[in-house]
């Protein structure tokens, strides 16, 4: 049988994974354990998390995906501070693992504090096959860290029980919702009113769209929910951002009018977290009124004025969204960019000429607010892969010799058994190649920018593709260059353990904007002063121009979106260089 632990995926520069508790409570730098998923929790952690969710010595706890048990024996520990024998302990534990090895594991650990009893503990079974055969709600509170596996990944007939458990209580999955979230929605439905869960996720619980349904979902079930962050990543040596999910006060059924707050508290450290009781770190957060839509909860990390601003703004007639004016579609995909993306050396080389598209393939090729022609002949001279393989219709019936040769040579590399190729006919054409009128990054390090195309290139999917519905790109495009625009984007977008920042199409649609486009900041002058790294003299002046000039708002909420922008922006990138310089003093450097 397929473990639910035994997956891991690797997307969008991270390697989201199953988080379990390692028996010493360390770090663990295996490449099996990566492969399989198993980053490993601290024992510090979970005693934390145990800490603040069981607070009676009859509570009834559930671990849904126990592992080895760590949490299970911060679990026991807890309930022996609360004066609970130890074989009594086991009346209230609950945990459920699919792996034999991994609960026999379990029930070795629990043994030393439960006993014989220590068997009673764990429960080897599909924990969504276990839930459908139990009666809920039973417990108190609910513990641990469920898998991260993507849908795909789940085996059957697992996965069809997640899914269905789902639809029961009223949620919709689909292709792109990863098996945590089916965990953390039976773990809600197994508690009792007033019960707790304190769980370990990613943090795309935050800001990826297939997690909207879950955020609404709990904020309908629990009066207080805390997301407790940090700069430094949970986890070594895993790039997977997680957060800590501490929902209190179940209700005996979900109801969309309930007053839910949610509060976010973000340390530097994990160490400051820890070292904290649960309450009085909590105490210091700001609640948030939740809005009952598809709003992100990255919005949380801001104060309730700034949260309250930005959707006065999303509001007001003086902004829209993006997709009024333009919109953005995902790039070429080649399925093998090995084959498709050459240097112009490599078209001269292998007499490919007549057969390429100009291309843009990577971001740090759009140094300005413009690509002009020239800019990618220069790409060109330097070697760049600029050149997209882009055999027509026509010239797919009547191939050249060198072309058959190429072609040829790609099939002895099996380039044509790959899911994109195999699925075209022929394998060798790409399909939605046509030039943009802008490129706009879909990896974000500081500023969401989008540049003009005079340059006649596509690009591929590592950039998105604009399309002005005005036919005036370039000034749809100046008009971007604000603090209303960046400001948005921190918070539309989603952001992963490297400080990146990911816009999906449909998310920078959303980005706010002016409602009329009138002057902003020449694009020419803005691309002389953006190449020198003088971007912010762009932003201040557009202020100027654009925000208050155009739009109306004052000084002070300019100053609002620029500090709106920045903490959100150093927030996701303090954890970049957090993690770079945990690295170097691993290494002694």
């Amino acid at each position: 049988m397929t473990s639910e632990r035994g997956q891991s995926r690797k997307t969008n520069g991270a390697t989201p994974a199953k988080v379990s508790a390692s028996p010493a409570g360390r770090f663990t730098d295996l490449d099996q354990d990566k492969l399989r998923g198993g980053y490993y929790t601290s024992a510090e952690v979970a005693h934390w998390l145990c800490a603040w969710a069981i607070r009676e010595a009859s509570d009834n706890v559930l671990e849904p995906s126990c592992g080895d048990g760590a949490f299970l024996a911060a679990a026991a520990e807890r309930f022996t501070q609360l004066g609970v024998r130890g074989p009594d302990i086991a009346d209230r534990l609950t945990g459920i693992e699919i792996i034999p090895a991994e609960a026999e594991r379990a029930t070795d650990r629990l043994r030393p504090a439960l006993g014989l009893r220590a068997g009673d503990v764990v429960k080897m079974s599909d924990f969504f096959g276990w839930w459908q055969g139990s009666v809920q709600p039973n417990f108190d509170a609910v513990i641990g860290n469920p898998p991260f596996i993507r849908y795909q990944s789940f085996p059957e007939p697992h996965r069809s029980r997640a899914m269905a458990m789902m639809g029961e209580q009223g949620l919709s999955p689909n292709r792109l919702t990863n098996i945590w979230v089916p965990f953390v929605v039976a773990s809600a439905a197994s508690l009792r009113p007033g019960g707790r869960m304190a769980l370990v996720l990613p943090a795309e619980l935050l800001q990826v769209t297939y997690a909207a349904q879950l955020r609404s979902f709990l904020t309908d079930r629990f009066s207080r929910i805390d997301i407790v962050a940090c700069n430094e990543l949970f986890f070594e040596k895993a790039e997977q951002e997680v957060v800590l999910l501490l929902a209190d006060g179940a209700l005996a059924e979900a109801s969309e009018t309930n007053t839910c707050r949610v509060a976010m508290t973000e340390a530097t450290t994990v160490g400051e977290i820890t070292k904290r009781k649960p309450a009085a770190l909590l105490k210091a957060a700001q609640p948030k009124t939740i809005q009952h839509d598809n709003e992100k909860w990255l919005k949380y990390f801001l104060t309730a004025r700034e949260i309250a601003f930005m959707r006065e703004l999303r509001q007001a007639e003086n902004t829209t969204a993006m997709v009024t004016h333009a919109s953005v579609d995902v790039g070429v995909v080649t399925g093998k960019n090995e084959f498709f993306v050459l240097s112009g050396e490599q078209v001269e080389a292998l007499g490919l000429e007549g057969y390429t598209t100009p291309l843009v393939s990577r971001s740090v090729q759009l140094r300005g607010t413009r690509l002009g022609k020239a800019d990618w002949k220069t790409l060109s001279r330097a070697g760049d892969r600029v050149h997209l393989l882009n055999i027509s219709a026509a010239q797919a019936s009547k191939l050249s010799t060198a072309l058959r040769r190429y072609i040829r040579d790609g099939e002895e590399k099996e380039y044509h058994k790959g899911y994109k190729c195999s699925i075209r006919r022929p394998w060798f054409t790409v399909p939605s190649v046509w030039t943009p009128d802008g490129f706009m990054f879909r990896q974000i390090y500081d500023f969401p920018r989008i540049v003009l195309n005079n340059s006649g290139a596509t690009s591929t999917d590592t950039i998105h593709r604009l399309t002005s519905k005005s036919g005036k790109p370039e000034r749809v495009i100046a008009n971007t260059y604000t603090w209303l625009t960046a400001a948005s984007a921190e918070i539309e977008g989603r952001s992963y353990g490297g400080g990146v920042l990911e816009l999906e199409p449909t998310e920078a649609e959303r980005l706010m904007m002016p409602a009329k486009l009138n002057g902003a900041m020449p694009l020419a002058e803005a691309d002389r002063l953006t190449r020198a790294g003088a971007l912010d003299t762009v932003l201040e002046e557009n202020a100027r121009i654009v925000l208050m000039g155009h739009m109306g708002l004052s000084s002070a909420d300019c100053v609002i979106l620029r500090d709106i922008w920045t903490k959100m922006r150093d927030r996701r990138m303090g954890r970049r260089r957090g993690a770079r310089g945990k690295a170097a003093q691993d290494s002694g450097s």
